[in-house]
């Protein structure tokens, strides 16, 4: 079992697994063989949990870690332990020269893209095509020409070539033809450039669909515990829990109401908790009136009343014994009973890759290295 050392002085913080971390990598390999590459995404703070620490903790590895910017490339960069960073997204033009100076490996949508690049120096490249995401890329009847116009060039290397998938989580028959369309088009690109890498799965793709696993895989969001198709059977561990201090006790009379809005009135005498967290931290205010809750003491205690931008109400009045200091966990496990992300998010109306990337700054993260 991982163990963190809380000091008392923290109101909310998250307490992110390294062991559960290494464990769901190992999973991701058991899915897709020992062979292909594990391109790790750890852009947007690695999903929440802290980029450094996470870079860290997977080094050893060795794999490509994704970003999706200069920034998040250079913040990452010096604790990378040597392994290739990519960047998943356009750079501005302000920003390639750069790019290229820190050998990232960059990601295009165009032949023009790419010579702009070169520009500064050589470079690898991830050519990115276009197969039903209509996001960057170039669009798949073009890929050919597009990639014929950069043989020759000295300074263009082609690391990779890649798609992506819009609905590996929901829908498996567009995505099994997208992939079958698209391992067609790469044998002709192949044949232009032998060496490139190829690479479309994503978390979903891997969990339903491995057998497309290719040079490289994207595991994203698996990687952090959670599972992007729902009722998946998965050895997934959750890395991450989120934790608070109760901050205040209050007895409320019958008919009393609670928040913004007045959106709860007590039918009955009520005692209410007071959390350090809200919207401004991350916790959604879609959450408001939703069914959701918070574990306390081994029992849910359900959220009433909005969600206010630093802080939010559950009713203990089923408690005892309950203090202020008492420990809530938001996401995570307390005895016999869990919260995870999904449950946030589903019940407020978003995705689970919104609950993570949104925990804010102020909310501390706490490490352990335990397997």
């Amino acid at each position: 079992m991982p163990i963190f050392s809380v000091p008392e002085c923290l109101r909310t913080w998250a307490e992110v697994d390294l062991g559960a971390l290494r464990a769901n990598l190992d999973f991701v390999r058991q899915r897709i063989g020992p062979y292909p590459t594990i391109l790790a995404a750890v852009k947007a703070n690695a999903y929440g949990h802290g980029a450094c620490e996470t870079v860290q903790a997977l080094a050893g590895t060795k794999p490509i870690f994704g970003v999706a910017n200069l920034h998040e490339a250079a913040e990452i960069k010096s604790v990378s332990d040597g392994s290739d960073v990519m960047l998943l997204g356009p750079c501005l033009p302000s920003e390639r020269r750069d790019a290229v100076e820190a050998k990232y490996i960059v990601t295009i949508s165009s032949a023009a893209e790419a010579m702009a690049y070169s520009k500064f120096g050589s470079v690898r490249v991830n050519l990115k095509i276009d197969t039903g995401m209509g996001r960057i890329g170039c669009w798949k009847d073009d890929a050919i020409s597009a990639l014929r116009s950069l043989q020759g060039v000295p300074t263009i290397k082609i690391h990779s070539i890649s798609t992506h998938l819009p609905s590996a989580d929901e829908d498996t028959a567009f995505t099994t033809a997208q992939l079958h369309d698209f391992t067609k088009l790469a044998k002709s690109l192949h044949s232009i450039t032998p060496t490139a890498k190829l690479h479309s799965l994503n978390s979903a793709g891997i969990l339903t669909l491995p057998e497309f696993a290719a040079d490289i895989v994207r595991p994203g969001l698996m990687l952090y515990g959670c599972s992007p198709i729902p009722d998946f059977p998965t050895h997934l561990r959750p890395v991450l829990a989120w934790k608070a201090r109760i901050v205040l006790l209050k007895d409320l009379p019958a008919g009393a109401s609670v928040s913004y809005g007045r959106t709860y009135i007590s039918s009955t005498p009520i005692r209410t908790a007071v959390l350090p967290v809200g919207y401004a931290d991350g916790y959604p205010r879609q959450a408001s009136g939703q069914g959701c809750g918070v574990l306390i003491n081994g029992q849910r205690c359900d959220l009433i009343g909005r969600v206010t931008m630093d802080q939010i109400i559950v009713n203990v009045s089923d408690l005892t014994n309950v203090q202020v200091g008492d420990v809530a966990t938001l996401i995570g496990r307390d005895g016999n009973v869990s919260i995870d992300a999904q449950e946030l998010a589903h019940r407020s109306g978003t995705i689970a890759w919104d609950i993570l990337t949104g925990i804010g700054r102020r909310v501390e993260r706490l490490y352990s290295e335990a397997p």
